[in-house]
């Protein structure tokens, strides 16, 4: 992994648009100061086209080793409450050494695509009998390992889960690797800022999963906990989910939060999926994160976010590709708007600002919700994210010379990007301003694929 003290870009996208001759300046990982209208030097790294690394805000890193292995119907119709099934399964073969060997595999991937921060929505505690490890955060260990080898940043969300299902219900034998009390899930939080010490730029948040499996004391409780970091909850993912919160509270899953959560800036609402107009409305006014992740939502047939309504509102959404059953920055925001336009038989749902393209729209959206929902701190409260100076020197280039930018500028560059390549265009990744990806691959891309392989051959085999 290779660090430079500074870069030169032919054009870059900056909070306030594209400029060209753009010479970044780095310092202790961030970005020192910006010049534009700069010629490079002769001892220069230079590039042709740079734009801000993207916040993955959602993340079970574990879970990219059963892609493509729940793919099989069953006698009845399949959802996600049968491939939660297929899931159980999978992580009761996991131990310490195989997650690392997965998430590294991961972020790899996500390194490559776009991504320079990960949300690491954490809930695989215990041993596979459900027995606890000496140390509590074990497994987070893996996961700050896995970061570290691969350099991606890191915000780890340690998640507290003690019920199977609303009304405190008592958790099933699948979740027995999940489940945590108050009183433990202080130590995983102890247990989790060790973890990422020393990992430059890595910073933890609290995830109660859901309110199915936390009650409304014990998520007073865990509150408490980190008084600072993101919040992050799944919230609405399925209608299930929803007519269950109904019958429990008389209301729906966002709805009850907003009354009674004191939801704002610091909270990522993951999928929300299923919310009423007036929700969507609240949920954007809130100043809360929605944590949507396209891909993974498809796949497991989950349904469609309100967006034109929440984006009309100006509400803030950042991109995750959760199950991690494919890893590409593009393809989640290129399904988020092709998503819309199949339920609206309509082009350029999304696009509610006709200065700037589509693709750029949501490319920025992605990057200010993604920083905001993974606690990247701003130079200022009233700073965007972004290729900005003060922030992280998060940078990602794209490979001017792919038949899908053939002749493209600005704006036409990102729309290229996300709706016609994918990964194969991201160039080079640099994170705080180390560079960890050239020409399309990590440098530990063999070592970390070799082990990936290893391991998932011998848990399949197991």
């Amino acid at each position: 992994m290779v660090q430079t003290p500074s870069l030169w870009f032919r054009t870059a996208l900056l909070p306030d648009g594209w400029a060209d001759g753009v010479r970044i300046r780095i310092r202790s990982g961030l970005i020192e100061r910006i010049e534009r209208d700069a010629a490079p030097a002769t001892d220069e790294p230079a590039h042709a086209v740079a734009v801000p690394g993207l916040g993955n805000v959602h993340s079970h890193a574990f879970q990219r080793g059963m892609a493509g292995l729940a793919e099989h119907r069953g006698p009845e119709a399949d959802d996600f409450w049968t491939w939660r099934e297929a899931m159980y399964r999978f992580l009761d073969r996991l131990e310490p050494d195989d997650v690392v060997a997965i998430a590294a595999q991961a972020y790899v991937e996500m390194l490559e695509s776009g991504f320079t921060r990960v949300g690491e929505f954490h809930y695989l505690h215990h041993a596979p009998d459900g027995s606890k490890y000496a140390n509590p955060g074990e497994m987070m260990v893996s996961i700050a390992e896995a970061a570290d080898c691969t350099g991606i940043g890191l915000t780890l969300l340690p998640v507290f889960y003690a019920h199977g299902g609303f009304h405190g219900a008592a958790p099933t034998t699948g979740q027995r690797r999940f489940i945590t009390d108050t009183g433990f899930f202080s130590r995983l939080v102890e247990s989790a800022r060790h973890a990422v010490a020393r990992l430059a730029g890595a910073s933890i948040g609290v995830a109660p999963h859901s309110l199915r499996a936390v009650t409304p004391d014990e998520l007073r409780t865990i509150l408490e906990l980190e008084r600072s970091g993101p919040i992050h909850m799944h919230a609405a993912e399925q209608v299930r989910e929803v007519d269950d919160c109904v019958a429990w509270s008389g209301q729906r899953p966002v709805e009850w939060l907003l009354d009674h959560a004191d939801v704002d800036r610091r909270w990522c609402l993951v999928h929300a999926t299923h919310m009423t107009p007036g929700e969507t409305l609240r949920l954007a006014a809130s100043g809360a994160v929605a944590g949507l992740c396209p891909v993974t939502e498809a796949n497991l047939g989950d349904g469609l976010f309100r967006a034109p309504e929440y984006l009309l509102a100006r509400g803030s959404f950042g991109i995750g590709t959760d199950s991690n059953v494919a890893i590409d920055a593009a393809v989640e925001l290129r399904m988020l708007e092709y998503g819309q336009r199949l339920l609206h038989r309509a082009r350029n749902v999304l696009a509610i600002d006709q200065t700037r393209s589509t693709g750029r729209q949501l490319f920025e959206i992605a990057v200010d919700g993604g920083a905001r929902a993974l606690g990247v701190a701003r130079p200022t409260e009233s700073a965007r994210s972004g290729l900005v100076a003060g922030a992280p020197a998060d940078i990602v280039t794209l490979n001017a010379t792919h038949p899908s930018l053939a002749g493209r500028e600005r704006d036409a560059l990102l729309d290229s990007w996300l709706f016609t390549g994918g990964a194969n265009v991201v160039d080079c990744v640099w994170v705080r301003g180390r560079q960890v990806v050239a020409g399309g691959r990590h440098d530990a891309r063999d070592n970390v694929a070799a082990r990936y392989r290893r391991v998932i051959a011998d848990i399949l085999e197991s």
